[in-house]
C-alpha cells in the first residue's frame, strides 16, 4: 500500500476563512539570545524577510510544551517530519520519500531521503529518526503521548529504512506525524530543546530576543531545495494596531495573522498589499469544566448554548469574519457535518432550561486568556447569559503562561474561551484528563472504534462522535477563526490555508530574491 488519503480536504463545500493562534497578546520581557546554525552564503545573497505576529513562544521546547506559537515558527522551517501536510490538507513526503503499510495496518515502513542531514552536518538516518520518535513518545506532553500510545516498536532496519509497528491499527497515527508529534530533532539538540532548536529544515535557529523577535537564518547546507531568504525575523507585537502600523510603514513583509479583522480596509490597495483569506482548524470554543458541579447538569449546559448569539459574537469580536460551527470539526475534515444549528439562539428556551435544571441563580467563573477574540467576547457573553438568568464572574489571565497554568493545567475555572488550532483534534474530547474533564464512555468507545476502522467506516463513526459532542452540549463551539494574512505584493507562495500549526516558509519567495 502507498500513501493513504486521510489528508484530503473538502474545500468546495462552503466558503471558508480561517485563523491560527497568533491572535494573542504577548507579555514577555527581558532579553536572551543564542546562536547556532549555518550563516548565509555571501556568494548567493538573498534578502531578509520580516514577519509580524502577536504571540511569542515562552520556550522552544515543543516536545513537552503544547503552545501553538512554537510550531508556528519551527515546524517545517527548522524541524522537519517524515511526512507533512500541505496547504490543501494533503499528506506529502518530506524526510520520507515513500512509505508502505502492511495489510493488517500494523506495520509502517519508511524510506528516508538520501543525503538528508541536520544543520549541524549530522546525517538524518534511520537511527536519528528512531531516537527522535522515541523521545517524543516517552517524554512528550500529554497530547503527543496520546498520539503515540499505539506504537509498539520503532526499528532502524538499515540506514535509510525505518520500521514502526503498532499494537492496533490507527487511522490517525500517520497523520499525527505531520505535527509536533512527528518532528525529527538532531540528537545533539535533545538537551537544548528549550533554547536552541536543532533540525534539518531549510532554516536554522539564530537568535531569540524575548519580548521582541526571533531570527532564523538560511541553512546553507540544506539537503533539499533551499530558501532564497538569508534571514527571517519574526517580530512580535503586544498590540494588533502596532503590528498593522509596522506593515503600513513598510517595516514588515508579512502579517502572519491579522488580529484585528475590522482593520483590513487599511490594506485594500493592491499596489501596496495582498490580502489572503483561507481555511483553518481553529475552533474557538467556550469550554466547560465538567468537574464543576453545575456544569454536570445537561440542561444548564444546553441553556448556555441557547443563550448565546454566536453570529453576534463573530460580528462583535472578529469583524464578522468567521464560520459558525456546532462541534469540534472544521469543514475541511472529511467527517464534517453542519451542526451549527443544534442549539439556535433562543433566550426564552434558555430561561426554560435554567428553570428545569433546578439550579437557583447559577453563577459561573469565566476565566479567559488575554487573546483578542476571548477578551472581546466577555462583555457580550456576560450580557447574553444574564438575560437567561445565568451570572458570569470574569477575569483575564495572561496568555500563554498564567492561562496555561491556572486553566489548562490546574483546571481552576468554570468556563473559558480559547481557539484550538490543532488539526484532527476531535480526539481530545476522549481524554477525561484533558482540561475540559469531559468523561463520556460512549464517545470514547466510538472514537476508539473509528481510529481502528477502515477509512470510510472511520469517517462515519467520527461523524457520529461529533454529533454526540453537539447534542451533549459538551461545550459551546462559537466559531471557526479566520486566517487573514497580509503581504507585500512582491511576496509569493504564502499558503492562505492554516491546515497545520506551521507558518510554512518553505514555499515563500519574493521577486526580489
Amino acid at each position: 500500500m502507498g500513501q493513504n488519503s486521510w489528508g484530503r480536504t473538502q474545500l468546495g463545500r462552503r466558503s471558508l476563512i480561517a485563523g491560527v493562534a497568533a491572535a494573542a497578546v504577548v507579555a514577555a520581557a527581558g532579553c536572551s539570545t543564542s546562536k547556532t546554525g549555518e550563516q548565509p552564503s555571501s556568494s548567493n545573497p538573498g534578502r531578509s524577510l520580516f514577519i509580524g505576529a502577536v504571540t511569542m513562544p515562552e520556550t522552544f521546547d515543543l516536545v513537552t510544551n503544547n503552545d501553538a506559537a512554537i510550531p508556528q515558527v519551527l515546524l517545517y522551517n527548522v524541524y522537519e517530519t517524515l511526512v507533512k501536510i500541505d496547504g490543501d490538507g494533503q499528506l506529502r513526503p518530506l524526510l520520507a520519500t515513500a512509505w508502505t503499510v502492511s495489510d493488517d495496518r500494523l506495520t509502517y515502513t519508511f524510506t528516508l531521503q538520501s543525503g538528508a542531514k541536520f544543520a549541524s552536518g549530522t546525517p538524518v538516518n534511520a537511527d536519528a529518526v528512531m531516537k527522535s520518535l522515541n523521545l517524543l513518545r516517552q517524554t512528550g506532553n500529554a497530547v503527543i503521548k496520546a498520539r503515540h500510545q499505539m506504537v509498539e516498536t520503532i526499528e532502524a532496519t538499515d540506514d535509510k529504512t525505518l520500521t514502526v509497528t503498532l499494537s492496533k491499527p490507527s487511522q490517525e497515527w500517520l497523520y499525527s506525524l505531520t505535527s509536533s508529534s512527528g518532528v525529527v530533532i538532531d540528537p545533539d539538540g535533545f538537551t537544548t530543546l528549550a533554547t536552541k532548536p536543532m533540525g534539518s529544515g531549510p532554516f536554522a535557529f539564530d537568535s531569540w530576543n524575548k519580548g521582541s523577535d526571533i531570527t532564523l537564518v538560511r541553512n546553507g547546507s540544506y539537503w533539499g531545495t533551499g530558501t532564497r531568504f538569508d534571514k527571517v525575523t519574526w517580530r512580535y507585537f503586544k498590540d494588533a494596531n502596532a503590528m498593522n502600523a509596522a506593515m503600513l510603514s513598510g517595516d514588515l513583509d508579512i502579517i502572519s495573522n491579522v488580529a484585528a479583522p475590522q482593520t483590513l480596509p487599511q490594506f485594500s490597495d493592491p499596489a501596496k498589499f495582498t490580502v489572503l483569506e483561507g481555511t483553518t482548524n481553529g475552533e474557538v470554543v467556550l469550554g466547560f469544566n465538567h468537574d464543576t458541579p453545575a456544569l454536570k447538569n445537561l440542561k444548564l449546559r444546553q441553556a448556555i448554548c441557547h443563550a448565546i448569539d454566536r453570529q453576534a459574537v463573530i460580528d462583535t469580536v472578529w469583524g464578522g469574519k468567521g464560520t459558525l460551527i456546532g462541534s469540534m470539526v472544521p469543514p475541511t475534515d472529511p467527517w464534517y457535518e453542519d451542526l451549527s444549528n443544534t442549539y439556535p439562539y433562543d433566550v426564552e428556551k434558555a430561561k426554560q432550561l435554567v428553570a428545569e435544571s433546578g439550579i437557583k441563580n447559577p453563577t459561573l467563573r469565566l476565566r479567559v486568556p488575554s487573546l483578542p477574540y476571548a477578551t472581546g467576547a466577555v462583555q457580550l457573553l456576560t450580557s447574553q447569559l444574564k438575560a437567561a438568568g445565568i451570572t458570569l464572574k470574569s477575569d483575564v489571565l495572561e496568555f500563554p503562561g498564567r492561562w496555561l497554568d491556572v486553566v489548562y493545567t490546574k483546571g481552576d475555572y468554570d468556563l473559558t474561551i480559547v481557539a484550538h488550532v490543532e488539526s484532527h483534534d476531535l480526539g481530545n474530547w476522549a481524554n477525561p484528563k484533558y482540561y475540559w474533564h469531559y468523561d463520556n464512555p460512549t464517545f470514547q468507545a466510538l472514537m476508539a472504534e473509528a481510529d481502528a476502522s477502515d477509512e470510510q467506516t472511520a469517517i462515519e463513526k467520527y461523524k457520529q462522535a461529533a454529533k454526540i459532542l453537539a447534542d451533549d452540549a459538551a461545550a459551546d463551539f462559537l466559531f471557526l477563526l479566520p486566517n487573514l494574512i497580509v503581504t507585500k505584493p512582491d511576496i509569493h507562495g504564502v499558503s492562505p490555508n492554516a491546515t497545520s500549526l506551521s507558518f510554512d516558509l518553505t514555499t515563500v519567495t519574493s521577486k526580489l530574491t
